[in-house]
């Protein structure tokens, strides 16, 4: 149990300390946000938890293939944001077009032998 709160301690204080420096510094912000911390620490957790190497392996395997798709948000967000349309809004065309890109992406991975659904 007190392994458990303190995986969800330091993955809470990363995304706060994340916010907290894009604040200050939107490059830096984004730098350290586009780090895959967050997968990196999952697969420290798996491997502290005995997970084996395989479950390892496919979890950075198929983040890669998960990734992927969320990426043309980043670039499509700021679009309507800079023409005034409300961030929520934004943030909706943003989560559409990604729904979007990963349905494009599922088929895409699956003709290729990846199955991500």
């Amino acid at each position: 149990m007190a392994f458990l709160l303190a995986k969800y301690a330091l993955t809470a204080l990363i995304v706060v300390a994340v916010s907290e420096v894009a604040k200050h510094s939107d490059r830096l912000g984004a730098l350290i946000a586009a780090l895959p911390i967050v997968t990196v620490l999952v697969m420290i957790w798996l491997h502290l938890e005995n997970q084996g190497t395989d479950k390892i392996a496919a979890h950075a395997y198929l983040t890669f293939w998960y990734v992927l798709p969320t990426l043309p948000m980043f670039l499509l967000m700021p679009y309507p944001l800079h023409r005034g349309v409300g961030f929520w809004l934004a943030r909706a065309i943003g989560a559409v077009a990604t729904m979007a890109c990963f349905g494009i992406a599922a088929a895409v991975a699956y003709r290729l032998g990846v199955r991500l659904v």
